[in-house]
């Protein structure tokens, strides 16, 4: 079982004809491998791992005073999962690849915040929000 930064587990058994990862068999190759890339199905579907609970949040943004750091690519530490919370209003929400895409964030409604992966904000006229950040609890 690998433990991913993002906070998912992921099983990495050799078995075809699904998978094959013959280097799950060898213990230099496996150990080779730590700290490499894998694709995380739970992050592609931006699902928060058990575990996690709210650990901190900012203060309530409006359109006029949404950091520029926001409006541009930012991203998040390893394992800090963010969610966007919207009181008014309507926001765009820009997911960069690996997980690209773009939606609408309407009042009372929310986005997840995949750790580590670009994505940013802009203000569809007036709006209200903030973000909460989750960690392992």
């Amino acid at each position: 079982m690998a433990e991913l930064s993002c906070g998912h587990g992921q099983h990495l058994r050799h078995d075809p004809p699904f998978v094959e990862r013959e280097w799950v068999l060898d213990p230099r190759e496996r150990e080779r491998r730590l700290g490499s890339m894998l694709d995380c199905p739970g992050c592609d579907r931006a699902e928060i791992p058990e575990g996690y609970a709210p650990a901190s949040r900012t203060r309530e943004f409006d359109q006029d005073t949404i950091p520029e750091a926001l409006k541009r690519d930012h991203d998040t530490k390893p394992g800090v999962w963010g969610v966007i919370h919207v009181s008014e209003g309507r926001l765009a929400y820009r997911v960069r690849p690996p997980l690209e895409s773009h939606r609408e964030v309407a009042a009372g409604d929310t986005a997840v915040v995949v750790p580590e992966v670009l994505h940013s904000v802009e203000a569809l006229g007036p709006v209200r929000f903030h973000v909460e950040f989750l960690r392992r609890s």
